[in-house]
């Protein structure tokens, strides 16, 4: 079973949309996949809650007990799990990451945001897991040409040190295929279907990067402390 958790540490960055749509995509792809919803706003939850026709497995779970549920869901021979996190506190994000094959960082091309992927950044090459970022609720581009401020996300983005993943514009198909539980690749809108088919593609691309299928020494949440008081301490 391959493990995705999505992240970001900046409220209405859009990650439970990236995480419905990814779980949504693994499972009309012929794959067992359930939705790990550890956002104590059960956001995703409550979008499965309105889907009327066969979709993955959700469930609420505490981010501390990530790890169980990990164990229940390969014996149960599931081959997907998304996770969706909550925004904070860095505690349970380090619970989602350690759990995880990749994280996505979800990411809008605005100031605050940009800093909030960095933190994101930071944590995870803290806890030496792989990485992306999905630039999320972008501008559409014309003619095929990316606005200039997504032009300038991307430049920034750089810095993370994270592979950019995929680029997601702004629609309302998003938003509208949510209040039925729906992926936006299920609804009418050509343009939304491509982009999460590219970032269906680019999560199965990444899971099969032999770098990403590594398993790093992972680092617990007490260690992380330490070595957050230990930086704080001598500089």
């Amino acid at each position: 079973m391959k493990t995705i958790s999505i992240l970001s540490s900046k409220g209405g960055a859009g990650k439970t949309t990236i995480a419905v749509n990814l779980a949504i995509s693994a499972h009309r792809a012929g794959l067992k996949t359930v939705l790990a919803d550890c956002d104590p706003q059960r956001s995703a939850t409550i979008c499965m809650q309105a889907r009327t026709d066969a979709g993955p497995e959700f469930e609420p779970v505490a981010a501390a007990v990530l790890f169980q549920h990990g164990d229940r869901a390969a014996r149960s021979d599931f081959k997907i799990r998304v996770i969706d996190t909550p925004a904070s506190p860095n505690s349970d994000l380090t619970h989602a990451i350690n759990a995880a094959d990749l994280c996505l960082v979800v990411c809008r091309p605005t100031f605050l945001d940009l800093a909030s992927a960095l933190n994101a950044a930071t944590l995870i090459r803290q806890l030496g897991r792989p990485g992306a970022v999905v630039l999320n609720q972008t501008q559409p581009s014309r003619g095929g040409v990316e606005p200039t401020s997504v032009r300038k996300a991307i430049q920034a983005l750089a810095l993370t040190g994270l592979p950019l993943a995929t680029v997601v514009a702004s629609r309302v198909a998003y938003q509208s295929s949510l209040a039925n539980g729906r992926s936006a690749a299920e609804v009418e809108s050509e343009a939304a279907e491509r982009e999460v088919a590219a970032l269906w593609a680019a999560a199965q691309r990444l899971l099969a990067t032999p770098i990403l299928r590594s398993s790093p020494r992972l680092v617990s949440v007490n260690q992380l402390d330490d070595r957050e008081d230990h930086q704080r301490n001598h500089g």
